[in-house]
């Protein structure tokens, strides 16, 4: 029989968790090696149990955390024989992975001989092998050309390294100190989790410690039901569409059948368009954190997001289709694209039945990695771009929030310092601002995005890869209020022509002294223009954030 739990129990074990994911992020934070990881925060830590069932977790990268419960079931189908010490590694989106640059590293947890919990992190890698650098090929027509698959593997056996599978990964990677490095600052945050929990084990019992988390599970559905039930029952339709998929096909479509019946929610995605060529498919694993990522920005923001909240949803879906790819088609950009997308055609249908909650549609991404020789030291670098985010979309609670990235990532990854780019890399930022009337028009504005102009300071020609989408389509305007203005990126380069760079782009010359012209994709408005205040209006054209940009010609 296990031990009754009083709410106040509950409620510290459940801030005790929540506290050892977060203090595990700080060690990421503070031991990582590359800069996609000690700047720009692009990992995400977690707590599953035995089932696949997510815990607790930190405010990183939604699509990372949705998708573990997935991974979690990958590595408990896998091995039966999980020891102490044990550290089992995946990236595979065929084995519970959303895309082959998140690493995902998985530290069992024991009470005695008793296997409870998983301690998770998902960190995206600078580099993963493949055809090209920085993991993101629009080339590829399967996921053999995307890069090193992983499936779960122990790394770790019982606290013993496999020496030869870590020269194996690192031997397929093009910055193998900067993975090498990476990899162990994700393990130590994994242990410094385990370190964490058995004394909490220690402190209440592993007997206490699981019943509290049944009550944490069983009181957060019961929250999410009340909220849902205040919603609109009905059947509603939403869609977004994908500019392409940089093979020749263009305006494809994510398509979202909502039923919403009492406290309980049904999404179906079966009518989203046939999966691609390219590599904007989507995993299984990932298309699930999508919807789930949709669902989430719905409900309360107090409401812990676990594994509880999601007993309310049911996800449909077809495989097949450019959400559920089958195995083997490539799917490196489906973080992004189409989850975004995904989470935009949820959100349009559920406006219709929870008008004040949906918010207009965030940014898309569209990302840039460099790969060059450095002339101060000699060394050849690899380069993403996590400056000019993208604005966020408004919402009933006001003005969206300007250069805060895209709906996927919702905040969680962070501008990266213009000064410690410029240290780290041959680059000068000669002119980042906000790009004023980027924002869709409404009731409340979207948030603005950025323009920047970036000059590469190398003495030789460097390559660039471009991922993404939103060249085309902008940001959705929600309840009348107005798109977002799509992304525009130049390539300027003496000599030559303006040069319009596509969104999936493979090998793009940057010659010494070549400016990038950015500029950032604002954010969709929120209810009718007409219905802004007068006084919004005025701040805004006080501080510039309307009306004709200045954005300067390089």
């Amino acid at each position: 029989m296990p031990p009754k739990i009083d709410p106040i129990t509950r409620s510290v074990v459940q801030h005790r968790l929540s506290s050892i994911v977060k203090e595990m992020g700080e060690a990421m934070l503070r031991t990582a090696y590359s800069q996609i990881l000690n700047s720009s925060r692009d990992f995400s830590l977690a707590i599953c149990d035995t089932r696949g069932r997510l815990i607790a977790q930190a405010d990183h990268i939604p699509v990372h955390v949705g998708a573990l419960p997935w991974a979690t079931l990958a590595v408990e189908q896998r091995f039966g024989d999980v020891r102490p010490g044990d550290v089992i590694l995946l990236n595979d989106p065929y084995h519970g992975g959303s895309h082959l640059p998140d690493l995902t590293a998985f530290v069992p947890i024991f009470d005695g001989e008793k296997r409870l919990l998983w301690t998770i992190v998902r960190a995206h890698q600078s580099d993963i092998g493949g055809a090209t650098h920085g993991g993101y090929n629009p080339a590829a027509t399967e996921i053999f050309q995307e890069g090193l698959r992983v499936p779960p593997i122990k790394l770790y056996e019982a606290g013993r390294l496999r020496d030869d599978l870590l020269d194996l990964l690192a031997l397929n990677i093009r910055n193998p100190r900067e993975f090498r490095g990476d990899l162990a600052a994700m393990i130590g945050a994994a242990h410094l989790g385990e370190r964490r929990l058995s004394r909490l084990f220690a402190e209440y019992g592993a007997a206490v410690v699981e019943a509290a988390i049944e009550a944490i599970l069983d009181t957060t559905e019961q929250r999410t039901r009340a909220v849902v039930s205040s919603w609109k029952d009905g059947v509603f339709y939403g869609e977004a569409f994908l500019d392409d998929d940089g093979h020749g096909r263009s305006d494809i479509k994510i398509a979202a059948k909502v039923t919403k019946k009492g406290s309980d929610i049904e999404v179906d995605l079966s009518d989203s368009d046939p999966q691609s060529t390219s590599f904007v498919n989507s995993s299984h694993a990932n298309m699930q954190a999508a919807v789930a990522m949709a669902f989430a920005y719905l409900i309360d923001a107090d409401i812990p997001k676990n594994s509880g909240a999601l007993r309310a949803l049911k996800v449909i879906a077809r495989q097949g289709t450019v959400v559920w790819a089958d195995p083997g088609r490539p799917v490196t950009l489906c973080t992004s694209h189409p989850s975004n997308e995904i989470v935009e055609a949820i959100v349009k249908a559920l406006s219709a039945s929870c008008p004040e909650r949906a918010m207009a549609g965030w940014s898309r991404r569209f990302r840039i990695a460099i790969q060059g020789e450095d002339p101060r030291t000699g060394r050849n670098f690899i380069w993403h771009m996590f400056q000019a985010r993208p604005g966020g979309g408004a919402s009933s609670g006001g003005d969206g929030w300007s250069s805060i990235g895209e709906w996927h990532t919702v905040g969680g990854i962070k501008f990266g310092s213009v000064e410690v780019a410029e240290v780290r890399f041959p680059l000068h930022f000669r002119h980042h601002e906000f790009r004023a009337g980027s924002g869709g028009d409404g009731q409340f504005r979207g948030g603005l995005g950025v323009s920047l102009d970036l000059v590469l300071e190398t003495e030789k020609p460097a390559r660039g890869n471009t991922a993404g989408d939103g060249a085309r389509h902008g940001p959705c305007g929600m309840l009348g209020g107005e798109d977002g203005k799509p992304h525009r990126y130049r390539l300027l380069s003496e000599g030559c022509e303006p040069r319009v760079l596509r969104t999936k782009e493979v090998g793009i010359e940057i010659r010494p002294g070549d400016c990038l012209e950015i500029r950032s994709s604002g954010g969709g408005g929120w209810g009718l223009p007409a219905h802004r205040s007068a006084e919004a209006r005025r701040r805004d054209r006080e501080q510039g954030l309307t009306g004709v940009s200045s954005e300067p010609r390089s």
